[in-house]
């Protein structure tokens, strides 16, 4: 009896829609069930409002909250088997920790057209092999001599050869079709990331050799391959992080699991997936935002069959699901980018540890300026300190030198001795690397004769001066508007552009060095598909060159020939009111630093600064990176800030800021009183407008909640968020909770 009672459909499917609602809907089983029956993770398409979504069932029951004839049939099921286990418990976790609509973390944690109702299958291409051995010729064939050249090139591949290759031989599908009639050879489907046939070698060239340092983090790693082991690999830049990974991930293939690479921005990934891929044998795929919804979906399938042992991809990676997990590694550990920054604020590093956890597998966090939160569990002794001193290049990392600015004439940003360096560098034959992080022309447009300057009519912000092609551009709101003829306010025709940005520097540089050619790299001029890679495969031929580039330059990037970088204005980090902003710049100083000299020849860094008598930076620029990160360690401790203490903000927008600030009023007043019984060890601070108070006509306030113990936050971020689902005047507000934020902006 207990055996047919359980065979029986369940009476109620509690599905997560994707919706802001933190909270399941109850449906009924449709009348034809899965052929694996009904069960959490299976996708279903049911009626939701006045249209119709995919949801993911979470749970199965006999009971409801409303009468069971008023519950709605789920229009159908969309999977014959659930999807992956393991990706639905990490949805579950996001959820829960970031304080989340579980039906919204689902939704955006498949792809596209996983959401859109697709099947979880790849797609397939087509493979030929022939069906007879080679010998004397076929009789069919005497009157056919172009199929007996296909039969005799297909007989030269006994794995096969798809139609791509084939039809690139001058051969066409007919013949092949007839040949397959001729019962000559066969067609067969196999998918798009299918593996290449098995052989005995997993590399296809071989491992470089590893000095002291690097074999003794790889052997650190390896004694622990099938537990939970963090480790933080704490190596200067150019000392060998990535051969590290190559090394620790052929162990895990041999083993027959699967690797999980991150890496923070998608202009790492093609040169990452290049030198991996001329490295092993196996299928290595990339999951990243440049991807089309096909291969996205190609990429996940064949990650979640277990067809493709290593995945390389930026944030939203980590919701890939593996079918054998055996290592997580988190690329420059420290980079904001892993962190998103609207809707589902999850950050990736942190849900790779807890997803490492969960496995029981291996954690590597590389950086050469690791993030104070894993310093400080590596200092606790909660991930092992593996610390990689010695470049490849037998040159130490180049110093920081401070340039004072002050008093001295500018040329695109540049003073007198930063210009000779140039001309110094170029004249030995090799390249230049200026930073400056500030995409556009110029900061903004200013007029001489009364002041007026280009403020954006949308946000509290300069609107930004571009000449490619010629506006004025918010990059808060990316509203634009055409340079003006003449001063809005008095008329004069006197405006001139205030500061610097790459696009002056660029032209500058060019006026300056009219045979030298300038590369312009940031996200205006890298738009077009593999634009940026065109560039740097230029710049890696080794010809003498100026590069002028963004953030996007100090991540990762091998330049072997650059000896030269010069910093335009080290000082915008410097005294932010955010105060990860000093840990940030002096990890885009480093990191920018640590383009310079990591070939051949010792690399210069010269930093352009207002302020050289500033005590971070001098620290920074005499005793290193870890230097300074102990120092802030111990400014962070005496102020009770993050990682001795744990943050949530919310944030609070609307168009009229006496609505937004009303709102806050209230949340912190019932905070307040709710936290002195139920969570005593978390403050609340607010509500305060944002550091840009109006941003696309919308007034921001901010509450800030600080707890020494994450579950006393947890639960009053529960708390905080179950009130304002409940409070008619928060449905006049936009507003969201960024658990461990990054920023305070």
């Amino acid at each position: 009896m207990p055996d047919s009672i359980s065979s029986l459909p369940p009476r109620v499917l509690r599905v997560a829609v994707p919706s802001p609602l933190r909270r399941m809907f109850d449906y009924r089983p449709c009348r034809e069930a899965p052929a694996c029956g009904w069960q959490p993770g299976i996708r279903v398409r049911v009626p939701f409002g006045r249209r119709q979504v995919v949801g993911v069932v979470v749970e199965c029951s006999e009971r409801s909250d409303f009468p069971l004839e008023q519950l709605k049939p789920v229009e159908c099921w969309l999977d014959a088997e659930p999807l992956p286990e393991d990706w639905l418990w990490l949805c579950r976790f996001t959820a829960r920790y970031y304080q989340h609509s579980l039906g919204d973390t689902l939704h955006q944690a498949m792809p596209v057209l996983l959401r859109q109702g697709r099947p979880l299958a790849g797609r397939m291409r087509e493979r030929w092999q022939a069906l007879v051995e080679p010998g004397d010729d076929d009789p069919r064939l005497k009157r056919a001599p172009r199929q007996a050249e296909l039969l005799a090139m297909l007989r030269q591949h006994p794995h096969g050869l798809p139609t791509q290759a084939i039809v690139a031989q001058g051969y066409s599908r007919e013949q092949l079709s007839t040949l397959v009639e001729k019962r000559l050879a066969v067609r067969e489907e196999i998918p798009l990331t299918a593996a290449e046939p098995a052989t005995e070698q997993l590399l296809a060239e071989p491992a470089l050799p590893l000095n002291r340092e690097q074999a003794q983090a790889l052997a650190t790693i390896h004694e622990r391959l099938d537990a939970f082991h963090p480790c933080l690999l704490h190596g200067v830049t150019g000392s060998g992080k990535t051969e590290v990974y190559l090394q620790l991930i052929e162990a895990v293939v041999a083993r027959g699991r699967q690797a999980l690479l991150l890496v923070p921005e998608i202009g790492l990934t093609p040169q990452t997936l290049a030198r991996f891929r001329s490295r092993f044998r196996v299928p290595v795929v990339a999951l990243h935002s440049g991807l089309t919804d096909n291969e996205r979906l190609d990429a996940w399938e064949a990650v979640a069959s277990g067809r493709a042992p290593i995945v390389i991809g930026t944030r939203s990676a980590i919701f890939t699901p593996l079918a054998r997990p055996g290592a997580i590694i988190v690329d420059e550990e420290h980079d904001g980018s892993f962190k998103q920054q609207e809707g589902l604020r999850y950050h990736a590093r942190d849900l790779a540890v807890a997803r490492a956890k969960h496995h029981a597998i291996p954690l590597v966090l590389g950086s050469a300026t690791p993030s104070l939160e894993s310093l400080y569990h590596a200092e606790r002794g909660n991930y092992r300190h593996l610390r990689l001193t010695r470049r490849a290049s037998r040159h130490a990392p180049a110093r920081l030198e401070l340039v004072d600015l002050r008093g001295r004439p500018r040329q695109g940003g540049l003073i007198p001795p930063a210009i000779e360096a140039i001309r110094t560098t170029l004249a030995a034959g090799h390249q230049v690397l200026v930073f400056i992080n500030r995409r556009g022309f110029a900061p903004t447009l200013a007029c001489h004769a009364c002041g007026w300057l280009a403020d954006c009519d949308s946000c509290d912000a300069r609107m930004t001066l571009h000449r490619q092609p010629p506006m004025l551009a918010c990059h808060h709101c990316d509203k634009r508007r055409p340079v003006p003829d003449a001063c809005p306010d008095c008329c004069s025709a006197d405006l001139r552009p205030l500061g610097s940005g790459t696009e002056r520097t660029e032209e500058t540089l060019a006026t300056l060095f009219p045979k030298v050619p300038v590369h312009r790299i940031d996200r205006d001029s890298t738009r077009r598909r593999d634009a940026f890679e065109r560039t740097l495969a230029e710049v890696r031929r080794g010809e003498p060159c100026l590069l002028v580039g963004t953030q996007m330059l100090a991540k990762g990037h091998h330049l072997p020939h650059v000896t030269l970088v010069i910093v335009v204005n080290a000082d915008a980090g410097l005294y932010a009111s955010d105060f990860r902003a000093l840990e940030h710049s002096a990890q885009l100083l480093t990191q920018v630093a640590g383009r310079a000299g990591r070939a051949a020849h010792p690399g210069r860094v010269l930093v352009q600064t207002l302020h050289t008598d500033d005590p971070h930076l001098r620290l920074l620029a005499e005793h290193g990176y870890d230097a300074l990160a102990s120092q802030l360690l111990a400014e962070r401790r005496a102020a009770a800030l993050p990682p001795f203490r744990f943050l949530a903000l919310l944030r609070l927008e609307s168009p009229r800021e006496e609505t937004s600030a009303a709102l806050g009023r209230e949340a912190a007043a019932m905070l307040r009183e709710w936290l002195g019984e139920h969570a005593p060890d978390v403050s609340c601070l607010g509500p305060v407008p944002a550091p840009m108070e109006r941003r696309q006509n919308r007034y921001h306030m901010q509450l800030l909640l600080s707890g020494g113990r994450r579950s006393q936050l947890h639960a009053a971020c529960a708390r905080l968020t179950a009130w304002l689902e409940a409070s008619p005047e928060a449905r006049r507000v936009r507003w969201s909770l960024d658990v461990d934020p990054q920023t305070l902006g």
